[in-house]
């Protein structure tokens, strides 16, 4: 229905963006930026309890395990809030669930500024713990469902870049406060964390709703406004408002501000189901794909990295407070500027062939570090080059994380669903995301403990090296695709290497099939 729009050239939305090699859209490259913000609170809480629990050990003293449940548990919290998300985004609408988000966290972070005790604290955690999942789900379906299919995995690695940029924040003001009273650096460290919060409410104010969820509720009119800000022609704007309303149960003849949408079609009615009891076989790879990238970006210990980074170069043999404070501001640069370079490389190499790239150089950082660390802790005296080596390639690790996994599993889980579906299962993606990370962050110092600090590491490369078959195996290219072309890409697995970018060519798959087939 939707290709009629295009009938003179006889091509689809993806052709069209090719032939015109539009320039970027200024509008939605901003709405973008403003709706990703959000993720600054998760970074900065990661980054800033990397610091910050060194001194609430000695202030509070407390052991390590506790240590590890009030900087892990937050994201096990943040699971209410992502399961709270998703319906949320559909009864009052993207924008305002952002808003709810950063007013959330903003007395999350004022309670941890003023937290006079550890269970007070666990308290404050619980409180910013929901303002996490809804930042971390609506960030980016709302960039996603603004975007023009040309740039869309540029804008929608957004999230990523202000979860990096939030942790480069945290480590800087670890670094920033470490030297004020003990009882006092680490409530500054915490509570200055509302600032973000406030910055974002103010920004939330010159957004637009999301044109998907216009159409949803029946509101042409404002979705046909949106639509011609946000797309890079008047002919594309046309195009996605057709196959948007398409999706709704809305005539394509309809033309009205405000119309009735059919009730089969509301979002929200029968989701779960279609999900997880009865879904198609396309619906059924989407959910595998989509899950899996999550479940693997945090189980192959990113977060262990970035949260415990001045326990690991401790056990690299750094030990003023002073210099293992600066080596993880380094290792916030790193993760910052290489997610730079992921965002621009997105829409131009695809991203399957990013990916693969990404998750082997991790493979690689981690076995090596794993291996300078074995070395370190095996001799007697200072190894310089293990020393050095083993901070390079913590370096590398992010770095390479950051350039792939790490804003592919925010890009790839919030487009490739379908509409009727997007919500609920973006936020399911949160949360195994915040799931396996809280696993992760609460567990990291007893099992280095267990199995010691570089077997943990030799753990987390070889789940890397599996998730990278997976990826492999799983995951389709979705580049230059419209969201709601993306279900024609599901419903097949890809084996063979001239696959390897997931091409729509003759490449080998494996079908898969249920009662109803497709």
């Amino acid at each position: 229905m939707a290709g009629e729009l295009a009938i003179d050239s006889g091509g689809n939305l993806a052709d069209f963006d090719a032939q015109k090699k539009p320039k970027r859209n200024k509008y939605a490259f901003a709405l973008s930026i403003l709706a990703s913000m959000t993720s600054i609170l998760l970074g900065y809480d990661i980054g800033v309890m990397s610091g910050a629990a060194m001194y609430i050990k000695r202030d509070m003293k407390v052991s390590d395990v506790q240590i590890e449940i009030v900087a892990g548990i937050i994201n096990i919290f943040s699971l209410i809030g992502s399961f709270l998300a998703g319906r949320t985004s559909d009864w009052i609408g993207r924008r305002y669930t952002i808003v709810l988000a950063g007013a959330i966290f903003f007395a999350g972070a004022i309670l941890m500024g003023f937290a006079p005790n550890y269970a007070f604290l666990m308290f404050a955690r619980f409180v910013a713990g929901i303002g996490v999942g809804y930042a971390l789900m609506i960030a980016p379906v709302y960039t996603a469902e603004v975007a023009p299919a040309s740039s869309r995995g540029f804008l929608t690695s957004f999230p990523e870049v202000f979860i990096n940029t939030g942790v480069l924040f945290g480590y800087i003001s670890n670094f920033a406060f470490s030297k004020m009273p003990l009882h006092l650096g680490w409530r500054l460290m915490l509570g200055i964390g509302a600032i973000p919060s406030v910055v974002l409410a103010v920004g939330v104010l010159a957004m637009p709703e999301s044109p998907r969820w216009l159409v949803m509720k029946g509101r042409l009119g404002d979705a046909r406004r949106v639509l011609n800000r946000t797309s890079d022609s008047h002919q594309e704007a046309q195009l996605r408002l057709a196959e948007i309303k398409q999706v709704a149960g809305i005539p394509e003849t309809c033309h009205d501000d405000v119309v009735s949408v059919p009730k089969q079609s509301k979002v929200g009615e029968g989701v779960w189901k279609e999900l997880f009891l009865y879904p198609t076989p396309a619906v059924r790879h989407i959910v595998i794909a989509a899950l899996g990238i999550h479940f693997f970006q945090q189980a192959s210990g990113i977060d262990a990295v970035v949260l415990y980074s001045p326990r690991i170069f401790e056990k690299a043999g750094i030990k003023s407070d002073t210099d293992k404070l600066l080596a993880t501001v380094a290792v916030g640069f790193s993760k910052t500027i290489f997610i730079l370079v992921a965002t621009f490389l997105l829409d131009r190499v695809g991203r399957r062939v990013l990916l693969l790239s990404s998750v082997a150089g991790m493979v690689l950082s981690l076995l090596t570090l794993a291996t300078s660390l074995a070395i370190i802790g095996h001799s007697e005296t200072r190894v310089t080059w293990a020393v050095g080596l083993s901070i390079a390639t913590t370096l590398s690790f992010v770095a390479t994380f950051s350039m792939g996994l790490g804003p592919i599993a925010w890009v790839y889980s919030s487009e490739i669903f379908p509409l009727r579906l997007r919500a609920q299962g973006a936020a399911m993606g949160v949360v195994v995301n915040r799931l396996m990370s809280g696993v992760i962050s609460m567990t990291f110092l007893s099992l280095a403990k267990g199995i010691t600090i570089y077997g943990a590491f030799f753990l987390f490369a070889g789940i890397a090296f599996t998730g990278w078959v997976f990826f492999f195996t799983v995951l389709p290219e979705t580049q230059g695709k419209t969201l709601e072309e993306m279900e024609g890409s599901f419903g097949k697995i890809c084996w063979k290497f001239n696959n390897f970018r997931g091409s729509n060519g003759s490449g080998g798959h494996i079908q898969l099939q249920n009662n109803e087939g497709n």
